[in-house]
């Protein structure tokens, strides 16, 4: 390719203590918890709505929040969960159980609802948000950020900051400030597809098929899953022969959310695959419609009411961080004296193929022994948000500091909201002490984080950051 160089001059900004790139639920974690502890914050967010796979992606379930026993969130995500629990923003089939204990149990919300819930955070924290904008450049001095390029409707803008967080979930920030980066594609077996999600209208959920209640519900989808799904593939009814299935979510009277049919082989980090890999999803959710209309009781009437505008990307960068946590990690249930939250979720790396290996290799892995039990849990530490060497940028979401497995588990947005809250956290105090990223005082972190409602157990603190 050849080159083309840009000379410009362009508006400059300043004034910010910290500006976050991305506004899914890192990022918006991230933006309304630095503005709560006194930061002026720009929150940046390429769609026109916080939220991000959980709502631009309609992936419109959360990750586990329970260890089976109690409440394993703390902090803003339970807030939300509260606030949303209080408004009503769940499916109707969610009970108190789903919250509080109830092991590896999907929880689903209607996403428009949940927009709003989001809209009322960051207006209240006094966080300025600008949708339809991206990050286009880092200006970087030694290991510091000094500011970022971001490019919207008005032209670009440079905007300075003392402070920067990387949502974009593809680590884009950390990768234009030069920081060490891990690109994953298709160059293992283990590496998620992408999937496009889509809203579904005309269910009848009070057909006989579905009893009463969450428990008719998990009866017919395990029914799709293990019983009807393979007998579409036997009979030659989908383009590919994909067998594993997450399946449609209630979340509306007579609405639904689809996760359903893999894009393989999509590199998240090329425009032209992302390209490609729409116009497959969308024709894959016409299929899975057609589906469910044929196969499935209760959906003779379904219709396909949108896709989401945006592809549910699973994995693709993630930085080099201070520390990786791993699969070692996991399967000792490891906590750590700096870690800003629990977590308990299976290793939730999709298949890669349609093939049946790949198939089984991901039941056994989904259910295998060395998964979490009930009242278990794995901590997850602050040193896997910092890129090594940094001075003044965190990240936080999927693009963290783990191997492939242990990724498949906490990439969950349930996950992705604590981490955001502890990376905002930091960043608010890096600010008012000078300490960098890479130097911070772990143990006050986690008193801020405590007295913030999270719930970290860990009976050792230390003002050092775990490291390999």
């Amino acid at each position: 390719m050849s080159t083309y160089t840009l000379t410009q001059s362009i508006p400059a900004e300043a004034g910010y203590d910290l500006v976050v790139a991305g506004g899914g639920p890192a990022g918006t974690a991230a933006a309304v918890c630095a503005a709560r502890l006194g930061l002026k914050v720009l929150l940046v967010e390429a769609t026109g709505c916080l939220g991000g796979m959980g709502t631009s992606g309609l992936v419109a379930s959360f990750g586990p929040v329970s260890d089976g026993e109690r409440m394993l969130v703390g902090g803003f995500m339970r807030e939300l969960l509260e606030t949303m629990w209080a408004q009503k923003a769940f499916g109707p089939q969610v009970v108190p159980e789903f919250l509080h204990s109830q092991l590896n149990r999907w929880v689903p919300f209607h996403p428009e609802h949940l927009k709003r819930i989001l809209d009322e955070f960051v207006v209240q924290a006094g966080v300025e948000v600008r949708f339809f904008t991206r990050l286009v450049q880092a200006d970087v001095t030694g290991r510091r950020v000094n500011g970022v390029v971001l490019s919207n409707v008005e032209g670009l803008r440079y905007v300075s900051a003392k402070a920067f967080v990387d949502a974009t979930g593809d680590a884009a920030l950390a990768a234009a400030a030069g920081a060490e980066c891990k690109v994953v594609l298709r160059d293992t077996d283990t590496v998620s597809p992408s999937t496009l999600c889509a809203l579904l209208g005309g269910m009848n959920w009070e057909d006989p098929a579905y009893g009463e209640g969450w428990k008719g519900l998990d009866v017919v989808k395990n029914r799709v899953r293990n019983e009807l799904v393979p007998k579409a593939i036997e009979d030659g009814f989908f383009t590919q022969e994909d067998r594993f299935f997450p399946g449609m979510n209630r979340v509306a009277k007579q609405g639904a959310t689809l996760n359903a049919g893999h894009v393989f082989n999509l590199n998240p980090l090329s425009i032209r695959s992302l390209s490609d890999g729409m116009v497959f999803g969308r024709k894959l959710a016409v299929e899975y419609t057609e589906f469910y209309r044929k196969y499935v009781p209760g959906c003779e009437d379904v219709e396909l009411l949108a896709t989401a505008p945006v592809m549910g990307v699973r994995d693709s960068r993630r930085i080099v961080g201070e520390f990786e946590l791993t699969m070692d990690d996991f399967r000792a249930k490891r906590q750590f004296p700096d870690q800003i939250a629990v977590y308990n979720r299976p290793t939730d790396v999709h298949p890669s193929n349609t093939s049946k290996e790949e198939h089984e290799r991901f039941l056994k892995d989904f259910h295998g022994k060395d998964n979490l039990g009930r009242g278990e849990s794995v901590g997850i530490p602050y040193s896997i948000l910092v890129p090594r060497g940094s001075e003044n940028l965190w990240v936080a979401g999927r693009c963290h500091s783990s191997d492939t497995k242990v990724h498949g588990s906490i990439r969950a947005q349930s996950a992705a909201y604590m981490m955001g809250q502890a990376a905002g956290t930091a960043a608010a105090q890096s600010v008012a002490t000078g300490q960098p990223a890479d130097d911070l005082d772990t143990s006050r972190l986690v008193a801020t984080l405590r007295s913030a409602g999270a719930n970290l157990p860990q009976k050792e603190l230390s003002r050092q950051m775990t490291r390999a």
